[in-house]
C-alpha cells in the first residue's frame, strides 16, 4: 500500500525491532510496495479521511480572495519561489510523510510529551512496527501518523522517539476520523497549526484514482504569531499580520497551464485549483507534503516544481465556518468539476 502498512505485515515481513535498529544503524523504515487505485476509504481501512461535509473537502474554487493576499504573498517569496513537493523517490527510499495502519488488538504505550499539557492523554498504538518519518532516531520532525482501522481513530505524534525504551514525543493528538470536532482552541497538534497532517497529505493511490478531494499541506518559513480557522495553534516568530497566520488558504489560478503534463500532474493541479493548500507548519517556503512512496515518478515530481509560487492568491474561507469549534464546513456553488484526465 502506497505509505502504510499493517502492523502484523511490518512485524512479520521485516521483523524490525529497536535492538535490530540499534545493531545495523537502520536509519529509514521499510516501505512496502504500492498498489493500485483505491476508493475514497484510506488504504488498508474502512474509515474515510473526515466526513465530505469536512473544511479539508470543501471546494474553494469560487471563495473571494483575501484582502492579505498580496501582502501575505510578498512575505513569502512568492515571486521568486516555485512549489516545491516535499516527497517522492531520493536515494533508493521514499522521502515524504509515511502512515501505519494498526488494528485494535495493538499494544498502546504513554508517551512521555514534551508539551503535555496540549496533548491528548490516551494509549498510543506506538511499536516497533510503527513507521517514523525519515526513519528512527533520524532527527527532523520525526512525524508518526498512525490509524487504528478497528476504530477508526487516527494518533499523530512528532519528534518520536525512544529513550531507554520509553516512547517519548514533542506532542500527540488523536482524531476521530468520523467527527468534524477540531482540537481545543489554542492547543497544538504534530502540527503547528493544531491541525491533523493525514488529510493534508497527498497519496499516490487517490492520484491513480484520478480524484484528489481534499486540501494539501504546506509550510512556509516565517509566520505571524496568530491562526485563523481551522487552525487551532500559532507557531509565528513574528508579530506583523503582514506575514500569513497558520491556517491561511491559497488556491492555484484557474488559469494555470495544463497542457503537456501527465495526466497525474494534472489530478493534482486540479485539487489545487479546487481545494487549495492550508499553511500548516513553519518550513521552508512553499514546500507542500506527501506519503513517503516510492512510486511517486519522477515526472511528477519535477513537474510540479515548476509552478510558480505567483500562481497562488490566499482566499478567505471563513463564510464556510458552521461552527468555530468545528470542521464542518458550508457547501458553496462549485465551478465545473474539471475533466478527471485519467478517464
Amino acid at each position: 500500500m502506497a505509505g502504510v502498512v499493517t502492523a502484523s505485515a511490518v512485524a512479520a515481513a521485516f521483523a524490525v525491532t529497536p535492538s535490530a535498529v540499534a545493531s545495523t544503524g537502520l536509519r529509514h523504515n521499510p516501505i512496502p510496495a504500492p498498489t493500485t487505485a483505491t476508493s475514497a476509504h484510506l488504504p488498508g481501512t474502512a474509515c474515510s479521511v473526515f466526513p465530505a461535509s469536512n473544511i479539508w473537502h470543501a471546494d474553494v474554487s469560487n471563495l473571494p480572495v483575501s484582502p492579505h493576499s498580496a501582502t501575505w504573498l510578498a512575505h513569502m517569496q512568492a515571486s521568486t519561489r516555485n512549489l516545491h513537493p516535499d516527497f517522492g523517490p531520493s536515494g533508493g527510499f521514499p522521502y515524504g510523510i509515511p502512515y501505519t495502519v494498526v488494528s485494535a488488538s495493538h499494544p498502546t504505550v504513554s508517551p512521555v510529551f514534551d508539551y503535555a499539557s496540549e496533548s491528548d492523554p490516551v494509549g498510543y498504538p506506538l511499536g516497533a512496527d510503527t513507521l517514523i518519518e525519515g526513519g528512527v532516531n533520524s532527527g527532523g520532525d520525526m512525524h508518526a501518523l498512525i490509524v487504528d482501522s478497528s476504530t477508526c481513530r487516527l494518533y499523530e505524534t512528532w519528534d518520536t522517539r525512544q529513550v531507554g525504551g520509553v516512547w517519548h514525543a514533542g506532542s500527540g493528538a488523536t482524531w476521530d476520523l468520523g467527527s468534524n470536532a477540531l482540537r481545543p482552541a489554542g492547543w497544538t497538534s504534530a502540527d503547528a497549526a493544531g491541525l491533523p497532517i493525514l488529510p493534508g497529505l497527498l497519496r499516490w493511490d487517490e492520484v491513480l484514482s484520478g480524484n484528489v478531494d481534499h486540501a494539501i499541506r504546506f509550510t512556509t518559513n516565517i509566520t505571524d504569531q496568530s491562526y485563523i480557522w481551522p487552525a487551532r495553534h500559532q507557531a509565528g516568530s513574528v508579530a506583523d499580520s503582514s506575514y500569513p497566520p497558520m491556517g491561511a488558504w491559497f488556491r492555484l489560478s484557474a488559469t494555470y497551464p495544463t497542457t503537456g503534463l501527465s495526466p497525474q500532474t494534472i489530478v493534482i493541479i486540479n485539487a489545487m485549483k479546487t481545494h487549495g493548500l492550508i499553511l500548516a507548519d513553519n518550513g521552508s517556503p512553499w514546500y507542500f507534503q506527501g506519503t513517503a512512496d516510492n512510486a511517486w515518478p519522477d515526472t511528477v515530481i519535477s513537474q510540479l516544481k515548476s509552478i510558480p509560487a505567483s500562481m497562488f492568491q490566499a482566499v478567505d474561507v471563513s463564510s464556510l465556518m458552521v461552527n468555530v469549534d468545528s470542521g464542518a464546513a458550508h457547501t458553496v456553488s462549485r465551478r465545473p468539476v474539471a475533466h478527471n484526465p485519467l478517464r
